[in-house]
């Protein structure tokens, strides 16, 4: 058994999406050879938190938790902000909204001085803490998840240092995303040459989504593609609870995740309204269930709603009870933010929906990755966001099928087996395995060397 260094800033308690890779990473990695070692923070700002997560952390692996200095506190009280008011429903917009003059103050800070992220904080307790880590369990791998972007540059300073092998993991792309801050041209060429030089210097790439890599290769052509390895994400059937069916008397659709900015129910909302005023639906035997956390614009677009007696909004719930919603429901919602980047963008929980086995309506591009996603597995169907009547016709379509009795939902059981997340864990220790034996044979240390336990 090998030790490889995980850094993460997102881990139980923190919640949401993001944390349910490194968290199956972890469970699943000692089952292929790697003992995890997790470097965290130990007063992380998360968006939302799930403390039932922390029981599903191994108790044999050590977790270490850093303080960091986290600015949102600052920046609620500037805004007049409740302390427990989510940063990222709130603060991400389409461009198209207005922002008040505070708001434009804030973000120029963010793109001015948060380089490469509002994490950056972390460096100066997470290098410390990561030396004393290799030292103590002779550590032979860091492995890093990103964002935030401040945890790759922790690995990268490791990885200076003691000459370990390096893959450097990204759920995300790192600047000119649809969360990059707009920096002015002298942070933004900062920021670019700590893109470049992490993915330059990691011995492996790992990428959540294909899109990733092919950002990546585009805005740097010097780097080699083959360093690119593409995981996806996943999920867990053993993580799924026993769920009653869903209810007959409705028809239930389901969203869950955070909503806000370019990710809004706009197209679905005009679909259902359309149908509904042409009497192809009855409201009446609609039920909208929308769990998670949402922005200030989709509230209003729930209350303007004709059909808003349909919808039931619950706030952020356990990962289980998220999964068990699912399971009680007809049929799934997903949506895609609108940004150049849609084609590409591959949200880690519509593998969640596969698993749980419900047909997926995907408002997405309709030549995307997502829809490659849905074709493989037989998952559902996609319409772009401003193809109104085609959301419409899909809605209607499974609506007829629900009030008659029929099922012509036919998933892809083999193609969808290929997700569990145990598989994504395999192909990680793979990577891992051979930067260990690399590094091995060309018994390389860095500037710093760290003698053996």
């Amino acid at each position: 058994m090998q030790n490889v260094l995980v850094i993460a800033y997102y881990f139980p308690p923190s919640g949401g999406p993001g944390v349910q890779r490194v968290l199956k990473h972890i469970q699943y990695l000692p089952e292929f050879g790697w003992n995890p070692v997790v470097l965290t923070v130990a007063n992380g700002d998360f968006p939302a938190r799930d403390e039932s997560l922390l029981a599903k952390v191994p108790p044999d692996i050590h977790v270490e938790r850093v303080r960091i200095f986290e600015p949102y506190a600052l920046y609620r009280s500037f805004m007049g902000a409740g302390s427990a008011t989510p940063i990222d429903v709130n603060v991400i917009k389409k461009e198209s909204q207005q922002r008040s003059v505070k708001e434009r103050i804030a973000e120029w800070v963010r793109a001015t001085f948060f380089i490469p992220d509002a994490r950056v904080g972390w460096l100066l307790t997470g290098v410390p803490a990561g030396m004393r880590l290799i030292r103590r369990f002779n550590i032979h791998a860091i492995y890093s998840s990103s964002p935030p972007y401040t945890a790759s540059l922790i690995a990268r300073r490791l990885h200076r240092k003691t000459g370990l092998p390096w893959v450097a993991g990204l759920r995300d792309p790192w600047t000119d995303f649809l969360t990059t801050p707009s920096r002015w041209f002298i942070p933004k060429a900062i920021d670019r040459h700590l893109e470049h030089s992490v993915l330059k210097e990691a011995d492996a790439v790992e990428c959540a989504w294909q899109g990733i890599r092919k950002d990546a290769l585009r805005k740097y052509p010097d780097l080699p593609p083959a360093k690119f390895h593409h995981i996806p994400n996943g999920f867990d059937s053993s993580d799924f609870p026993s769920a009653p069916p869903p209810d007959g008397r409705r028809f239930t659709i389901t969203y869950t995740g955070s909503m806000y900015g370019r990710r809004n129910p706009a197209g679905f909302f005009a679909a259902l309204e359309s149908l509904i005023g042409r009497g192809e639906i009855d409201p009446r035997m609609l039920h909208l269930r929308f769990v998670g956390r949402f922005g200030a614009e989709v509230q209003e677009m729930f209350a303007a709603a004709s059909f808003r007696d349909a919808i039931e909004q619950i706030g952020y719930v356990p990962h289980e009870q998220s999964v068990a919603y699912l399971q009680q429901s007809h049929a799934l919602l997903l949506v895609v933010d609108e940004a150049k980047e849609s084609e590409e963008i591959v949200p880690g929980k519509v593998y969640e929906y596969i698993g749980v086995q419900r047909p997926i309506l995907a408002v997405a591009p309709e030549d995307s990755a997502i829809a490659g996603l849905l074709q493989e597995t037989g998952g559902g169907s996609v319409a772009h966001q401003s193809n109104v009547e085609g959301i419409a016709a899909i809605i209607r379509a499974w609506y007829l099928d629900w009030s008659e009795g029929r099922q012509h939902y036919q998933p892809k059981l083999d193609a969808i087996g290929r997700y569990e997340r145990r598989e994504a864990a395999r192909s990680l220790a793979t990577l891992l395995t051979k930067g260990a034996e690399t590094g091995s044979a060309a018994g390389s240390r860095g500037e710093d060397k760290v003698p053996e336990a």
